[in-house]
């Protein structure tokens, strides 16, 4: 088993773990900007070590890997410290603020022989498993077209959208969107963005993503209100709808087959989750780094790169029109 260190004690910490103690992985140590955090985040998740002090916590011999999830903006300071002190490294999405900093990352990894990912857990959930094996056996025919939105009030948050933190909502919210779009589309070749940005940090927006052999994605994203939380994958077969969440959801329906099928009685797929989803992301991970593999073939450098790059190309749209 992987022996964790555990970097940050905010919230998405607090159910990352408890997922991880749910596989068997022992979790030796964590760190928080907050001596005072770190110390009640130990105690309440039975860890043994707690500091304030980051270079002593990388230092650990007993530590194999650490799971990264401070700001978005520190994110690649942070794993390239981790890589440095030979670390492997899984970092909460989204992975870094740019695609060269992403790209840094692979790199630095690559050289010093680390694992590096990006906690995208929602191409390890088993719903999402099953509908993108389908749809990769052609049961929609070919894509067409990408629906999904995250929409969610709740901006204000310390740490998602501050400008001192870099915060951005399409970082932390639109990349499951844009996620799903390049799993069925691709890279698109054009981006189509307008959004709101207020002192330096974007807060809602909605995108088109077009191919040039035309297929589309229809995406957006909010902090300031909801927006409907499904998501649909379109083909010439038929369509697959992903239940709200449609990121961390249980069940989807397929339109498809007989004309039964796609109108009156879609099939429905179904996968309760265990726990708070984490844990099929987190043994992932393990297997991967105990077959010796530096990425995880389901989420590997060249999908987070080329998903970063794409973020990067909607906010300097959505940029660009705010002026």
């Amino acid at each position: 088993m992987l022996r964790w260190g555990c970097i940050g004690t905010g919230d998405i910490s607090h159910r990352v773990i408890s997922d991880l103690r749910s596989t068997g992985a022992e979790t030796i140590a964590v760190w928080g900007r907050s001596s005072d955090r770190a110390v009640e985040f130990a105690r309440k998740h039975r860890i043994a070590v707690s500091s304030g002090d980051l270079s002593s916590i990388l230092a650990r011999d007993d530590i194999d890997i650490v799971y990264v999830a401070t700001p978005a903006h520190t994110h690649t300071a942070i794993a390239l410290e981790a890589i440095d002190a030979g670390k492997h490294v899984l970092i909460e999405k989204p992975i870094s603020t740019s695609a060269s900093d992403a790209e840094k990352l692979f790199s630095r990894a690559r050289a010093a022989g680390r694992f590096l990912m990006e906690a995208m857990w929602m191409r390890f959930n088993p719903l999402h498993v099953e509908v993108l094996d389908r749809v990769q056996r052609g049961e929609l025919g070919e894509i067409s077209s990408v629906r999904a939105g995250f929409g969610t009030p709740f901006h204000a948050r310390p740490g998602k959208a501050r400008p001192e933190d870099a915060g951005s909502v399409l970082r932390d919210r639109g990349i499951y969107p844009v996620t799903l779009a390049h799993w069925f589309l691709g890279t698109p070749h054009i981006v189509r963005a307008q959004g709101v940005i207020s002192e330096g940090v974007d807060l809602s927006g909605h995108a088109t993503l077009e191919q040039n052999e035309g297929g589309f994605a229809q995406i957006a994203w909010s902090g300031t209100e909801f927006l409907d939380l499904s998501a649909a994958v379109s083909g010439a077969r038929g369509w697959v709808t992903l239940e709200s969440m449609f990121w961390a959801g249980s069940d989807a329906y397929f339109h498809a087959g007989s004309a039964e099928r796609i109108f009156q009685s879609p099939e429905h797929l179904h996968h309760p989750r265990s726990g708070n989803g984490y844990g099929p992301m987190l043994r992932a991970v393990a297997d991967a780094v105990a077959s010796g593999q530096l990425e995880h073939p389901w989420h590997n450098a060249e999908t987070t790169i080329s998903v970063t790059r794409t973020l990067d190309r909607i906010l300097t749209d959505i940029s660009s029109s705010s002026r």
